[in-house]
Parts: C-alpha cells; structure tokens; sequence
C-alpha cells in the first residue's frame, strides 16, 4: 500500500499571523468544522498561550471538532505547555506541538542561550508534555540554518523523551528544494532513532518555493506529513498553500504514489471561507482555487477542451469543489429551501437563532438583489454570523450625495454600544465621504493601509465585498462587509475594522516572543 501522507492545518494559527488577518472566536470555530469536513488529519488550532481569546477559540474547537486531531503550539517552556493541554482537553484527540530555536542566529540574538541550554530545554519541554498526552510533534525553529550536528543531538534527545512527530521548519523561506530534501533526508540518517517518528515539513514561501520545498522533504527527505495552510495564508509571503500539495499528491498519484485522506471536494468552499473571513482575496491565477484556474481564453485551448476535456484539464473543476455560478434561490424562496441549500454547500449553522439571523439577511438581500448565487450566500453566512451582533460598532443606514463637479457628501448612522450615532462628512468621492462620516464620529486615529473591493459574483447587480484593513499602535486589523452597494459594504468593512480595533484581548506571535 501507498504510504499515508499526513496533512497538517494551521491556517488558524501560522495562517492567522498574517497582519490583518485576526479571527474571532466564531469565525475560527466556522473554519475548523470546514477543515473537518475537508477530512484535514491535524487542526492546529492556535497558540492557547498567546491570549485568553486564543485559549478560548481553541477550547470551543476541541469541543466541537471530534473527526480531526486538534494541536495547540506550545514554546519550549512549562507554562505554555500546561496551558495547551488544558485548552485541549475536551478533544477526542488532540497534539500539542512545541518548539524552540536551534540556528546559532536565534540562540545568540533572539533566545540568548547557549546551544546546551537550548538543547536541555528541549528536552525538558517534551519530558513535560508526555504528562498529558503521547502525541507530542516537537519543532527546532529556523531548522533549515542550523548547524547539523547540533541539530541531530536536539532531535535525538527529544525523540529518546517521547517526541512522535519531528517537524522540521524553513521558517524564513531559505531553503532550496533540492538542498531541503538533502536536509531532511540526512538528518533521518543521522538520527539513530528517528525511525520512532513521523517526519514533518513547514515551509515558508518568502522565495515561492514552499510547496515545492515540502514536496521535495516527502520525496526526498521521507517525510510523512506536511504543515500548510488554506490559500496559502501565513506570515510575509506565506505558508505552504494545503490546495496545491493536496492536489499535487492527488493528480500525479503515478509519481508521488501517497495515500491522502482529505475530500478535495471541500477545497474550495475552505478556499472562499477562509478568503471570505480574513478578507485576503485569492488571486485569479492562484492554482486549483483561483477564478482562473480551470478558465481557458485562448481559442486553441477552448477547442481542445471541447473536443476532449484532457487535452488542457489535469484536473476537473468538480473534484475541487469548483460547480457552476448558478441561481439557486430567490425572494419567494421559503426557509426549508434555504436551510437545504446550505446543507448542500457544506455550511452548518449551530442554532435555530443562527439559522433565522442568516435567512432574514438572505430575504433582504433577495428584495434588492433578483438572483442570488450561490457565492451570495457563503458570503451571507461567513461575514454576518452570530459574531457580528456582538460587535462595538454595526452598521444601520447611510445616505450619500455625489455629483460632478461637487464634492460629495455622506451621512451614516450606525450603533456603539447600543447607542445610535451619526456622522456626517465629505470627501473626495462618496466612499472616502462615508468613512470620513464614520470617523468623525468615533476618533480612532488609525490609519487606513488597505481598501480593496471585490466582486462575489458577475454583473453589475452583484455583491460587492470591501477589506478595509486599519493599523494603530502596531495592531494591524481587517474589517470586511458585503453589500450589494458598494457604499454600504464599505461602511461595513470599516465599522467591523473598527470593533475589532477594540478588542483587548492581544495576542503574542511564537515566533517573536
């Protein structure tokens, strides 16, 4: 038989360091019942160390997720350990993942340990974790720059404490693929036990070689599991995207020959979730999820198809879960009907409350709207939960006067803390206008990094989704809202930018603290 390669999530934790892209507590919950359906092996969940509001996220993910294993990451040190383990207790199964620097660049500058100090607490850190559970995947950060021999004795050491999952990161992006299989591949011949563990990939994409580096450890290297991500989400330029090695593994099963348990047909509902929450758009070109990725423009490419679909399709759109932008409800549509076509696109609300909030919204958006997709609704779902009635602030109306040669003025009226505000300002076209309006009104005093808009669907009736992404203090936050006015979305993106502005729960980056 093939042998297993294990796909390890941590959209919600490496994911979710990309700035700007902080989840709550409800939208992480959404997205891992996703990669549950998705059939993904481990959920990294986050880091239950880094904040209450983290430790929380993960606790309700392990209570809730029961087809895949939940991680927690963990530094090398007691407390964070102890605080995973709690946090994933309610798991039916469950990882706790810990990690410390090994390249003498981190050791000197970052950690100010010497290697046999670093070297004790890895060691001492495993030592620990087994008290909770077997399952322990320990981490050498900044792997792929450590001397070799060094690195060997920590693997070594913390294999023979009980570490069942080496996982070896390129946390910069350095590596090349032939140079990283090489280190892989090495380190499991220098290693006298390392036959007692599964071997890991992490890869980071600063130089667009992740996937390529990960395929290359499992090839190459023989390991069994890679760490990546849904579109590819991390820190700087990302993380191995989850889409590509999936399908990579899957479409040439002849060269990789691998057994993978995920559905691929869930990758792009995870794909437009993930997009949806975070506000990171997906670009067309982006393989397997993009909008491009199974179009063909070229007239030559478009007969081949026609005449036989493999002669430019390796893949069929289908398997990833692409189907067709078709209408599939309207405004006399009944509740039943709605509840059923969310079933069918794999979306699952908790509650009957939950169920009543997203079909009055879906009602609304039908009287102006005539055809609703199926992209219409996701959206409905993923960026108006239950979460969004918890907001500081949430949108209520606007009205807006633009004309040529005027400048334009905007009136919004919207709610803090139960109680009812309007602002009122212009600017140098009507979206600018609302924002100002907004903002004189709430005196944030952030600055506005990134407005962005995209079409869910075609036409010029369809929703348009705005990112607005805000920094102050050195937080960075993305707000987004959908709306078939461009104005509204606009507004919505940057009240919800604004609440979660408010938070107070601050979280710590692993590989910063």
């Amino acid at each position: 038989m093939a042998d297993q390669l294990i796909i390890f999530d941590t959209t919600l934790r490496d994911g979710e360091q990309s700035p700007g892209a902080s989840m709550t507590k409800e939208e992480k919950i959404r997205i891992a019942k996703q990669l549950e359906r998705l059939k993904v092996d481990v959920i990294e969940a986050g880091f239950a160390a880094s904040s209450n509001g983290d430790f929380e996220a993960i606790n309700a993910i392990a209570q809730t997720v029961k087809d895949s294993r939940i991680c927690s990451l963990a530094r090398a040190n007691d407390r964070d350990i102890a605080r995973a383990a709690e946090a994933l207790r309610p798991a039916g199964q469950f990882r706790i993942h810990t990690f410390i620097a090994t390249s003498a660049l981190h050791m000197e500058k970052k950690l100010r340990m010497s290697p046999e100090q670093v070297l004790e607490q890895a060691r001492l850190a495993v030592r620990f974790a087994r008290q909770f559970t077997d399952d322990i995947e320990f981490s050498p950060e900044d792997g792929s720059r450590s001397d070799m021999d060094f690195l060997s004795r920590v693997l070594e050491a913390v294999i023979a404490e009980g570490a069942s999952t080496i996982n070896i990161p390129d946390t910069v992006g350095y590596a090349v693929p032939e140079q990283f299989g090489a280190l892989i591949r090495s380190l499991r011949e220098r290693v006298p036990n390392s036959d007692k563990a599964v071997w890991s990939v992490h890869c980071h994409n600063d130089l667009g070689m992740a996937v390529a580096n990960s395929l290359a450890g499992v090839m190459i290297g023989g390991a069994r599991q890679i760490e990546c991500t849904v579109n590819g989400l991390g820190e700087r330029a990302g993380n191995t995207s989850l889409e590509e090695v999936v399908m990579a593994a899957k479409t040439r099963r002849d060269f990789f020959d691998l057994q993978l348990g995920i559905d691929a047909t869930q990758i792009v509902p995870a794909s437009k979730l993930v997009s949806q929450t975070t506000g990171f758009v997906v670009q067309p070109n982006k393989a397997v999820v993009g909008a491009n990725a199974f179009a063909h423009a070229s007239g030559i490419h478009q007969d081949g198809v026609l005449k036989a679909r493999d002669t430019y399709e390796i893949m069929r759109a289908e398997d990833v879960g692409w189907s067709a932008n078709k209408i599939v409800l309207g405004k006399l549509s009944g509740r039943n009907a709605f509840k059923q076509r969310l079933q069918e696109l794999g979306v699952m609300l908790d509650s009957e409350g939950e169920l009543n909030a997203a079909f009055a919204r879906f009602k609304e958006l039908a009287d102006r709207k005539a055809e609703i997709f199926d992209e219409d609704i996701t959206a409905l779902v993923a960026n108006g939960g239950e979460h969004a009635d918890a907001d500081h602030f949430r949108f209520v109306s606007l009205s807006q006067r633009s004309e040529t040669g005027e400048r334009p003025q905007a009136r919004v009226v919207f709610v803090s803390e139960g109680r009812e505000l309007v602002g009122e300002a212009d600017g140098n076209g009507p979206v600018d206008a609302t924002l100002n309006a907004i903002e004189s009104r709430v005196g944030s005093g952030a600055e506005q990094v990134l407005y962005s808009v995209n079409a869910i669907t075609t036409g010029t009736q369809a929703q348009g989704e705005v990112t607005v992404r805000l920094s102050r203090n050195g937080r960075i936050v993305n707000g987004v809202g959908t709306d078939p006015d461009i104005v509204a979305a606009s507004a919505k993106a940057y009240l919800s930018a604004l609440s979660k502005l408010q938070a107070k729960a601050e979280k710590v980056n692993p590989q910063h603290a």
